[in-house]
């Protein structure tokens, strides 16, 4: 008897104890649910804030004022990531600091990306979460936008912008004349490098 009693005392007790361990934070799952509310059927990627990759070079064809977030390691961006003016590369473990958040413009839309979209996924969602409306996540990452583009397009190099030249004064301090056209001749490559 004394056993069997004992036994449901140690019972009742794990119980209690395990109760807490069971439950879940209702505040900030309420605030969840408010987040994904929007996320029905055919309009979830859009709810979502997803961004097709056709959708991202549309943007950045337009010159649309955007701003890359690429949450991959130091290492991975080591190899390649975009070279949009004002790109941001923040590995995604570090994102969240003070000092990292800050530098997350909210005047401009932020597209965050990775190797195939499951990080930017969460990040973007996270920093959805805490307040950042602008920001988008490239479905896919660079996976889909390589398979967009194609492997050669996307890793070339973009066009230059054409330069406007000055028009060269009337008394130019260059010590050769100006070619006909109004512009000086093109400099002299370097020399080869010799193959050791």
């Amino acid at each position: 008897m004394l056993k069997h009693l004992l036994a449901t005392i140690t019972l009742a007790t794990a119980v209690s104890f395990a109760g807490p361990a069971w439950s879940y934070d209702a505040e900030m799952a309420a605030s969840y649910a408010r987040l994904f509310a929007p996320v029905k059927g055919a309009g979830a990627g859009k709810a979502l804030h997803l961004m097709k990759p056709d959708a991202f070079l549309n943007k950045v064809n337009a010159k649309e004022p955007l701003v890359t977030l690429d949450v991959r390691t130091p290492a991975e961006v080591g190899v390649f990531t975009t070279i949009m003016p004002g790109s941001l590369a923040i590995p995604v473990n570090e994102l969240f600091s003070e000092d990292n958040l800050a530098r997350i413009p909210t005047d401009k839309t932020v597209v965050v990306l990775c190797k195939s979209g499951t990080r930017a996924t969460a990040a973007g969602t996270a920093l959805r979460h805490i307040g950042f409306e602008n920001v988008y996540i490239l479905k896919g990452g660079f996976k889909a936008l390589t398979g967009y583009l194609g492997p050669k397009e996307a890793n070339a190099t973009p066009a230059p912008q054409p330069v406007q030249q000055p028009r060269p004064q009337s008394k130019s301090t260059f010590p050769l004349p100006p070619h006909p056209s109004g512009r000086y001749p093109a400099p002299v490559p370097f020399p080869r490098r010799p193959a050791w």
